[in-house]
């Protein structure tokens, strides 16, 4: 049997570069954050005192707009995750939603701070408040990665469903703020980079690179 040294080594390079896992977007495996639905006065959720139904509602529907927000600012560096035009695909479909929410808080604020002008400041500070809860650092790869699911669910929604939305994935969200790495592997991800290759010493082959059965056998390959 005749087989080239080229050829040979090449083929070996070639397949084990096709064995190599393709690398996954940030993990091989992702923390998973879903959590239970919820109505938004629950534990732990930005909560408003003494807040009706409605309100809480409007806090809990805002509360989504506010973390894809975020997450269409600070996640622009995966272009990929689509947060930037899911994000607006989703305020062209509720902006109806969105407004009745806002104008349902803003009501809130001037009955619970008794004045518009107090109002409106007390407004303003939950603004800020609400849209900073969900900035993060050390969990932006899982924050990113969840809200571009429900981003994606948000821009999909059929009109008028924005709460249910906001009520499914408002858990993911707050889960998604709490840093995570990978969850395949417990420490650092080993690939094995060892690749097949036949035997290279000068014995086995002849003057022009050609296998010799003769005095090598039969031609195989190993790990190297």
């Amino acid at each position: 049997m005749i087989v080239l040294r080229t050829l040979a080594v090449t083929a070996a390079l070639s397949a084990a570069a096709l064995a190599t896992p393709a690398s996954a977007q940030f993990y091989f495996q992702s923390h998973d954050m879903s959590g239970p639905p919820v109505r938004g006065d629950e534990p732990g959720l930005p909560t408003l005192p003494d807040a009706t139904p409605d309100e809480v509602r409007a806090n809990l529907v805002w509360n989504l707009r506010s973390a894809l927000n975020v997450a269409a600012l600070q996640c622009q560096f995966e272009p990929t995750l689509l947060t930037v035009e899911n994000y607006n695909v989703a305020l062209a479909n509720h902006k109806d939603e969105f407004k009745k929410s806002f104008d349902t808080l803003a009501k809130y604020f001037v009955r619970t701070a008794k004045g518009a002008k107090p109002g409106q400041t007390a407004l303003d500070r939950y603004g800020t408040r609400t849209y900073s809860a969900f900035t993060t650092v050390g969990a932006q790869y899982g924050f990113c990665q969840t809200a571009a699911k429900v981003a994606t669910a948000a821009a999909y929604a059929p009109r008028g469903t924005i709460y249910q939305v906001a009520m499914n994935y408002m858990s993911a969200m707050r889960n998604a703020l709490v840093p995570w790495g990978e969850e395949r592997f417990p420490r650092t991800v080993q690939i094995d980079t060892r690749v097949w290759l036949p035997r290279l010493d000068d014995a086995c082959w002849d003057r022009r690179g050609r296998w010799q059965d003769r005095k090598c056998g039969p031609f195989t390959m190993t790990f190297r």
